[in-house]
């Protein structure tokens, strides 16, 4: 008896959610054209110095076939070979 209950307490909770929701987005909604809007001009100028620019580094070329100096030069030794205890393999 509890359980349904509870049950139809969560459906009426739930119904009430979606209904607010689409109460509120009803209301926020509107297809009125704003009633008289002002327009005003604002001019600024401002004045700034740029720095000079100074050349930077050019990057390594990326050659097709040729090394990659993107690549690490840390090379991992490799994987240790295990054998089977039973096989010895």
């Amino acid at each position: 008896m509890r359980s349904v209950l509870g049950r139809r307490v969560a459906a009426i909770a739930g119904g009430a959610a979606v209904t607010a929701m689409v109460v509120l987005t009803a209301s926020c909604s509107s297809k009125e054209e704003p009633s008289e809007t002002t327009e005003t001009t604002t001019t600024t100028t401002t004045t700034t110095s740029a720095a000079p620019v100074e050349p930077t580094e050019k990057a390594p070329r990326l050659e097709p076939g040729g090394p990659n100096p993107f690549s690490p030069s840390v090379i991992a030794p490799p994987a240790p070979t295990a054998t089977h205890p039973r096989t010895g393999s």
